[in-house]
C-alpha cells in the first residue's frame, strides 16, 4: 500500500477513538498533560497494536471474532458512556462511580480495546495483501495518537465551557458510537 492509502485507512479507523477522546474530554477528568498524553498514546498504540496483531494472526481469529466483535464493542462502549452519563447526572460531592482519571487502569483499557477492535480486522484484511505492514501500523498509530489529541483538548475546552452537560452528552456520544458499530455491522 502506497502513503495515501495508509493515511486514509489510519483516518478512518482514528475517528472513533477522535471521538471517544472528545467524550471523555468534556467529563474534565483528563486535564492535565499527562492524562492526556497517556490517552493519545495508548489510543494510538493500541490502534497500531491491534492492526499488527491482525496481521499476525491471519485468517485463523477472523471467524472466532467475526460474529461477535460489534458486540463486544458495543457492551464496552456503552458501559463506559453510561457511567459517565451516570456521573454527568450526579449531584457535586457524590462519589464518583467513574475513574477519577480514565487515563490509568480498567476504564483506559476498556476505551482502547472498544476503540481498536476495527483495527484488528484491518490487519486481518492486510494479511492477505502485499504491504508493508510495520509502516502502516506506524501511520495508524501516529495519525490515531494525534486525532486523539485533538479530541481530548477539545472536549476539554467544551468541558470547562458547559460543565457537567458536556459530561452527559459525552457518555451519550460514546454510547451512540458503540450503536453506530453495532447497527453497521448487523446491517452489512
Amino acid at each position: 500500500m502506497e502513503l495515501v492509502t495508509d493515511i486514509i485507512i489510519a483516518v478512518g479507523l482514528a475517528m472513533d477513538a477522535f471521538a471517544v477522546s472528545l467524550g471523555v474530554g468534556t467529563s474534565g477528568r483528563a486535564r492535565d498533560g499527562r492524562s492526556v498524553f497517556r490517552l493519545a498514546f495508548h489510543f494510538g498504540f493500541f490502534q497500531g497494536g491491534m492492526t499488527l496483531l491482525g496481521w499476525l494472526l491471519g485468517s485463523t481469529v477472523v471467524d472466532l471474532i467475526a460474529n461477535f466483535d460489534h458486540w463486544l464493542a458495543f457492551v464496552l462502549l456503552a458501559w463506559v458512556g453510561l457511567r459517565m452519563v451516570k456521573e454527568g447526572f450526579a449531584r457535586d460531592g457524590e462519589e464518583s462511580a467513574f475513574a477519577a482519571d480514565p487515563s490509568r487502569g480498567r476504564v483506559l483499557m476498556v476505551l482502547c480495546v472498544a476503540t481498536s477492535i476495527d483495527a484488528l480486522a484491518v490487519g486481518l484484511s492486510m494479511a492477505m495483501l502485499d504491504t508493508n505492514v510495520i509502516f502502516a501500523s506506524v501511520v495508524i498509530a501516529v495519525i490515531t495518537s494525534a486525532l486523539s489529541l485533538v479530541g481530548l483538548l477539545g472536549g476539554n475546552r467544551l468541558g470547562s465551557h458547559f460543565g457537567k452537560r458536556m459530561e452527559v452528552l459525552g457518555g451519550l456520544l460514546l454510547v451512540g458510537i458503540g450503536v453506530r458499530i453495532l447497527v453497521s455491522h448487523l446491517l452489512a
